[in-house]
């Protein structure tokens, strides 16, 4: 397997190769899987058995469809690329090969290197899934300003494969390449696993002798603009924070850690406020304040006390802000040379007031009035993420989805830093209208420090071979303006060593920025404008050979061996990731409450189960069933382990006692694992676990299976089920509990409610994005569920009913921070003050 890459001016051109031999005696399937960055496009595949090659065709999406439904109804083909993590996606073929038999198969893809922090960095995904005889990473950079830094970094690199990264700079000229032995693959000294698992990073920066470089060749042009030395422009910043209730629990808890950092990083010449939406908008401040030692201090107990609430007024929250930047312009409030932004953060869709997206989208449009740049931050996968690309884009912003895991605050504090360091607003670079066609965005609202603008465009007259360009921005103390002039003898000069070069490469980067940059116009038109927007796309894509959102590669396969035809696609971030999970059948649908408490909710119609677990106190008394109708109650009390050890960070706790009653048959039962006590009026009957029996008298009916579990109906209601679980009785920790299991809740009245209760008439949920979390086996999702979106992880819980001693597994989708979102109020609305 081989990676090599070529840079050239930011360019990069990358050619995967792998081959394989079939060494058995039978056919057998090869796969060849691989993990691209998101920003690059796909130009050529191809794979050669036996000699013949069989090439990858880029064909419009609609044509590659038709041409392959017929297959597709048959069930054939397989779509190749799937977004695969937050900065990847998963490009897969697989083919069956004859015994004896060698195939080698050929993946190029393009993208142009972003600048961040002052680095472009070009990110390799390294995962063969086995030890590869020959394994080799490939990168040559040639940058004719010269290179000043260049490093390689992996996060499979162990110390001693730091040694095998083979290094060498000279000025224009970088090289990098990895190439470990068989042994040096393998995890431990006779392993068969691989150690290559993980994110290959290649980081270099360029020379700056001036702020800006222009290159020209074969009539087309590309300028490079990032100054540096420039004082920082003071900003006013306006975080827009949803609160509503499916941000409860860690998302929040991450939002909060994030904006203290946040807060410890901005300047004192800054000017910053908090707006946060929940059904009601609230603010820090009536206006934008100054970031001074005092006032951050109050900002950080005003972050440290944020929590959530009810429905989501995303229009209301942002309008407000917005109102609140306008305001302080117009008032002269904040520094006439500053640069203003608003950060929204949600992680749902709007409920509550205006709640139309496009009316939201027409509303923020004009107040903003392009005045300064709105960034979107959405958390998780229950946002319109659409909807949210669509707003920024309008406003010269753009949006970024927030993954819901343990970094998230790292996240949202990587977004802020991007932003946090703006050098010059309104950046203009104009070209000769009459020497210049087909020019990318050529004006920014902001430059922020370590970035870099990227412009490109092409000569009218094809032998034209010199540029001016005039620059111009607003910076901290004045106007930046300039005049600047290339030709094309100096970039064939600073290109004389040709061998990295592959000709093309800045008519490919204008394709590639063109196409880009449509892609993004496109998402925010409408009509006409979009169709047109589409056509151009489409014509460059085609011509250039990309693999865009708008074209499908169609991969051909020899016919013989059952081999199915393929089509590649390229997902967009809009478009969620999926991820299967099983199901196993359920025993017998029921809700349960067991375990240091773990409930388990039944869907039955979703054939499915929703849990969640509740950490309260040993001595809590909790409402489980409350139906004022049948009279019916269920109450449990928490006991705790005999003493907590040492490394638990909650204390583990489980149902010691129950109380089930019913009012209008004047009828209690308390059980323990002790004893259980039938009280009817005045009358009190006492059983212990050691007894066998069936007691009936009148509403009730009881029988106890010795040292198992007793099964209980009062009147006309729903029976109830409480399983022992006795542990050995000198453990030094564990003390005997109760699981509580209800058969027949349908008998229950509409008004039931309690933390198990209030599960007994139909709820419905669904399930979207499910993806890849720590635990490979556990992934996360986002539920919809009574109107809220909440991150959900798939697990498993135990079912003691049959099994008192090993249980069996349920599966579910578990809801985190005491079933927060999922059940009515909070769970400390559930205590009470007795068992009766």
């Amino acid at each position: 397997m081989k990676i090599d890459s070529k840079v050239t001016s930011r360019f990069a051109h990358n050619v995967i190769t792998s081959r394989a031999v079939n060494r058995g005696n039978a056919q057998k399937e090869v796969f060849f899987d691989v993990e691209l960055p998101k920003t690059a496009f796909i130009t050529n595949f191809s794979m050669t058995i036996d000699g013949v090659t069989y090439p990858g065709t880029i064909k419009e999406k609609e044509v590659a469809k038709k041409q392959y439904e017929k297959a597709v109804s048959k069930g054939q083909t397989a779509g190749l690329v799937k977004a695969s993590g937050r900065k990847t996606e998963k490009f897969t073929v697989s083919v069956n090969v004859a015994a004896a038999s060698k195939v080698t198969f050929e993946l190029t893809y393009e993208e142009l290197l972003k600048r961040h922090f002052g680095k472009y960095e070009m990110f390799i995904k390294v995962k063969p899934k086995q030890l590869v005889k020959d394994f080799e990473i490939e990168v040559d950079i040639f940058e004719p300003q010269g290179i000043t830094e260049l490093e390689a970094e992996g996060t499979f690199i162990t110390n001693d494969l730091q040694n095998i990264i083979k290094k060498t700079l000279s000025e224009k000229k970088g090289h990098i390449s990895f190439k470990p032995t068989l042994d040096q693959q393998r995890t431990c000294a006779n392993c068969s696993q691989s150690v290559l698992d993980g994110d290959f990073i290649v980081k270099y920066d360029v020379k700056r002798t001036t702020p800006d470089n222009l290159q020209i060749v074969n009539g087309y042009f590309v300028h490079f603009f990032a100054p540096t030395n420039l004082p920082m422009l003071p900003k006013n910043v306006v975080f827009v924070i949803d609160i509503s209730g499916s941000m409860s629990g860690r998302e929040i808890e991450q939002t909060r850690e994030a904006l203290l950092k946040i807060l410890d990083d901005i300047k004192e010449d800054d000017f910053f406020n908090f707006i946060l939406f929940a059904s009601e908008v609230h603010t820090w401040k009536e206006t934008l304040i100054k970031a001074t030692p005092e006032n951050l201090d109050e900002a950080r107990k005003f972050v440290q006390g944020i929590h959530t609430r009810d429905a989501t007024n995303l229009h209301g929250g942002l309008m407000r802000g917005i109102d609140m930047l306008n305001a302080a312009h117009e008032r002269n409030l904040v520094p006439k040379r500053s640069a203003s932004i608003i950060i929204m953060l949600t992680d749902g869709q709007p409920n509550v007031g205006i709640s139309n997206t496009q009316d939201i989208q027409a509303h923020v449009k004009k107040a903003i009035e392009g005045k300064y740049p709105l960034y979107n931050l959405g958390f998780g996968y229950g946002v319109d993420y659409n909807f949210l690309e669509k707003m920024a884009l309008e406003n010269k912003g753009v949006a970024r989805r927030i993954y819901p895991d343990s970094d998230a605050a790292l996240q949202l504090q990587g977004f802020y830093d991007e932003v946090s360091n703006p050098m010059l607003t309104d950046v203009e670079l104009n070209y000769p209208e009459n020497e210049i066609s087909d020019l990318t965005k050529n004006s920014f609202k902001h430059f922020y420090d370590g970035s870099e603008i990227v412009v490109a465009g092409r000569f009218i007259d094809n032998n034209q071979n010199s540029l001016t360009v005039d620059v111009r921005g607003e910076g901290a103390n004045d106007v930046l303006s300039y005049t600047t002039q290339q030709d094309a003898e100096q970039t064939a000069k600073a290109f004389q060593e040709q061998e990295y070069i592959f000709g093309d490469y800045i008519e490919r980067l204008w394709a590639y920025l063109t196409i880009e940059q449509l892609l993004e116009k496109r998402i925010a038109a409408s009509g006409e404008e979009k169709e047109n927007l589409t056509a151009e796309a489409l014509d460059l894509s085609l011509k250039y050979k990309f693999v865009t959102p708008l074209t499908s590669m169609v991969v051909t396969k020899p016919e013989d061996y059952d081999n199915q035809d393929g089509v590649a696609d390229k997902p967009t971030e809009a478009e969620a990731p999926q991820l299967s999970y099983q199901y196993v059948s359920q025993p017998t649908w029921y809700t349960s409450v067991d375990g240091d408490p773990h409930f388990i909710i039944s869907v039955p119609q979703k054939e499915d189960a929703i849990c969640f677990n509740i950490n309260e106190n040993p001595g809590a008394v909790l409402n489980l069933i409350n139906d004022p109708i049948t009279g019916i109650t269920v109450n449990g009390e928490l006991i705790g382990d005999k003493k907590t050890s040492n490394d638990a960070k909650i204390q583990n706790t489980y149902f010691g006692k129950l109380g089930i009653a019913n009012k209008h048959l004047d009828l209690k039962l308390t059980v323990t694992p002790e004893k259980i006590t039938v009280q009817n009026g005045n009358k009190k009957t006492g059983f212990t676990w050691l007894d066998s029996i069936t007691l009936q008298q009148e509403g009730l009916t009881l029988i106890i299976n010795r040292k198992k579990n007793l099964v209980l109906s009062m009147g006309s209601g729903a029976s109830f089920v409480i399983v022992l679980h006795q542990v050995w009785k000198k453990h030094p920790l564990h003390q005997d509990f109760l699981g509580l299991y209800t058969l027949e809740s349908d008998k229950l009245s509409e008004q039931t409610h309690g933390l198990l209760g209030q599960f007994f008439h139909l709820i419905d949920f669904s399930i979207l994005e499910i993806h890849p979390a720590s635990d490979p086996k556990k992934p996360d999702a986002t539920m919809i569920v009574k109107n809220k979106e909440l991150t959900v992880t798939r697990g498993w819980q135990k079912d003691y009913r049959r099994d008192p001693k090993h249980g069996i597994d349920i599966p579910c989708w578990f809801v985190h921070n005491n079933g927060a979102g999922l059940i009515d109020g909070v769970h400390t609305d559930y205590i009470v003050s007795s068992l009766f």
